[in-house]
C-alpha cells in the first residue's frame, strides 16, 4: 500500500524533500550550539587579556612597542661583550702617542731629505768624474801655445787662470790680474805669432762679490779666437781702457760705465750714453735701488 501511495503522488510532491520532525531538529540545534559557542567566548576573552597586557606594556615604555625596547638577557650580554671588545681593540689616543707620531713623521721626513741630498751629491760626483774623464779639447794645444808665449815675454805672474770654455765653442780663455790686463791685451794684438787684431765682443757683469770684464778677440791672420777676462773690485771698480787699442771698445766701455759704474782710465770720452749724467745709481748692479720708483 505504501508503494501505491507514493505512485499516486504528483510529480511536484515527489520532488519536495522529506521534512524531518521539527522537534528533532530543534533538539539537535540546541544540543550543538553550546559546544560551538564556548571556544569562541574563550578566545575573545584571551584576546582582551592580551590587548590589555600590550597596552600596559606600551604605556610603561613611553609608547614604544615592548618588542623593540625590551631585550632578552642573552642579547644584552652579547652587545655588552661587543662594546667591551671594541673598547679593548681601539684604545683612546693620548697626547703622548700623538707626539710620538709627529716625531716619527719628522724623523721620516728628515731621513728622506738626507737620502735626497746624498743622491744629489752622488750625481754631482759622477758628473765630475765624467768631466775628468773627458778627452782634451781640440783647442788645448792653442791654449798651451798662448800661455807659453805670454809668460815668456811678460812673466809667469800675469796670468791667474787659463782654461778651455767648452760651453762657448771650446774657446781658449785667459784670466789676468788687473795690473797686467792692458799689457796682455796689447801683446795679444801686436805679437806677430798671435795677431788678435779684432775685438768682437766686450761687456761687463756684476757677480755681487766682484765685477768681471770679458773681451773676445779674433785673429784674421790665424783664424783663431781667444777670450780675455779680468776681475775687478766691487767697491771701486777701475781698469785701464782698451779703447786705446781697439776703437770698437769705446762704446762698450761707456755702456759699462753708465749701467755698472766701472771706471775706464785713459778713455778718450767716458760718459753716460743711456741715462744721462743726472741719473743716480747704476741699474745693472745687483744692489741697485731706484731713486724714483715711478720711473
Amino acid at each position: 500500500m505504501t508503494n501505491n501511495q507514493e505512485n499516486n503522488k504528483s510529480p511536484e510532491e515527489q520532488e519536495k524533500p522529506e521534512q524531518s520532525n521539527p522537534n528533532e531538529a530543534s533538539y539537535s540545534i540546541e544540543k550543538e550550539t553550546p559546544s560551538s559557542e564556548q571556544p569562541a567566548n574563550q578566545s575573545s576573552e584571551q584576546n582582551k587579556e592580551m590587548d590589555q597586557t600590550f597596552n600596559q606594556e606600551t604605556n610603561a615604555n613611553g609608547g614604544d612597542s615592548p618588542k623593540t625596547t625590551q631585550q632578552t638577557p642573552s642579547t644584552a650580554k652579547e652587545e655588552s661583550n661587543v662594546v667591551a671588545q671594541n673598547s679593548e681593540t681601539t684604545p683612546p689616543v693620548s697626547s703622548t702617542e700623538s707626539n710620538e707620531d709627529e716625531a716619527k713623521k719628522k724623523a721620516a721626513a728628515a731621513a728622506k731629505a738626507k737620502a735626497a741630498a746624498k743622491a744629489k751629491a752622488a750625481v754631482k760626483s759622477t758628473k765630475a768624474e765624467e768631466a775628468e774623464e773627458e778627452p782634451p779639447s781640440y783647442n788645448q794645444p792653442l791654449l798651451n801655445k798662448y800661455v807659453e808665449v805670454i809668460e815668456e815675454h811678460l812673466g809667469e805672474d800675469v796670468i791667474k787662470e787659463a782654461y778651455i770654455n767648452r760651453l762657448s765653442k771650446h774657446v781658449p780663455t785667459l784670466v789676468t790680474t788687473p795690473d797686467a790686463y792692458f799689457r796682455v791685451a796689447q801683446f795679444l794684438k801686436y805679437n806677430e805669432q798671435l795677431g788678435f787684431d779684432f775685438l768682437s765682443d766686450y761687456h761687463g757683469t756684476d757677480f755681487e762679490t766682484h765685477f768681471e770684464l770679458y773681451a773676445h778677440l779674433y785673429s784674421f791672420l790665424n783664424h783663431q779666437s781667444i777670450a780675455l777676462k779680468v776681475k775687478l773690485d766691487h767697491e771701486h771698480p777701475s781698469i785701464e781702457s782698451l779703447a786705446q787699442l781697439w776703437e770698437g771698445a769705446n762704446w762698450p766701455e761707456c755702456e759699462a760705465y753708465d749701467l755698472l759704474g766701472i771706471e775706464f782710465r785713459n778713455h778718450p770720452s767716458l760718459h753716460r750714453i743711456f741715462l744721462g749724467e743726472e741719473w743716480r745709481g747704476y741699474p745693472l748692479r745687483k744692489d741697485y735701488q731706484p731713486h724714483d720708483e715711478e720711473v
